[in-house]
């Protein structure tokens, strides 16, 4: 039987693990192959911290920031990191790119694909990732690009929790409880030393989602316990034969 599969695509190097490394680690754990496409490292906008070191380089800071999400995507148990390097600030895909992207799309086969909030005034890059996202998506559906290569199906895209959530317009509508991975992804957490400031920022996030998920799972009235969850809102409608 075909593994299960699925795709996350990060505008840069770190969004995957604050966003949804726990989403990544459990379903790496329940036995799908899940597949990261970055689209470029952030070594322009999210890397101040390397920047302010005297001399530092382009070149030096995009290596740290290669190594750092490698080693994340290890420790939540990533099946292929595939880094496109397209640069950030202001992120940018031409068509050639979007098509390696839908080659990508079509070779994963995902069950379920994330990606960032649709609005971010906040980071541009982002949800230009997503618009990519759902424009490729759609192309990999079409019959008639590369004809004979198997097209996909109709994958959820969940879009992962933004980091001004409010100001974003993004309201969720899933909860996952990922206490059983947290250490794997406070593991991850911990390897983008670029961006240290944000390492108790999203456990704390992680632990607010966990008060949800327990609400919504039945609050006082027998809710299931969860220490740490992460919030994603889907952009379809889901299919189902039982709620």
């Amino acid at each position: 039987m075909p593994s299960k599969t699925a795709l996350v695509i990060s505008a840069h190097a770190a969004d995957f693990v604050w966003r949804c490394g726990g989403a990544i680690a459990l379903h790496a754990q329940l036995g799908y192959e899940v597949t990261i496409v970055c689209l470029s490292f952030g070594e322009r906008g999210e890397s101040a911290k390397l920047w302010k070191d005297p001399g530092m380089t382009l070149a030096q800071v995009k290596s740290a920031r290669r190594a750092e999400s490698e080693n994340a995507a290890q420790a939540l148990g990533v099946h292929d990191l595939v880094e496109f390097d397209l640069g950030d600030y202001p992120l940018h895909l031409t068509q050639d790119d979007k098509f390696r992207l839908v080659d990508v799309i079509r070779k994963v086969q995902p069950d379920f694909m994330l990606s960032h909030s649709q609005y971010d005034p906040y980071n541009t890059d982002h949800m230009y990732a997503t618009q990519v996202a759902l424009e490729c998506r759609m192309i990999a559906q079409a019959w008639g690009h590369e004809p004979g290569q198997k097209v996909l199906g109709a994958p959820q895209l969940y879009l992962f929790e933004p980091h001004q959530t409010e100001q974003m317009g993004w309201k969720p509508d899933t909860f996952l409880d990922i206490s059983p991975v947290w250490d794997r992804k406070r593991a991850a957490i911990e390897c983008m030393e670029g961006q240290e400031h944000l390492w108790e920022y999203y456990t704390r996030v992680a632990e607010n989602r966990a008060n949800h998920f327990m609400r919504n799972s039945g609050g006082q009235s027998g809710g299931r316990k969860a220490k740490y969850a992460e919030g994603f809102q889907s952009v379809f409608p889901r299919t189902v034969d039982a709620l």
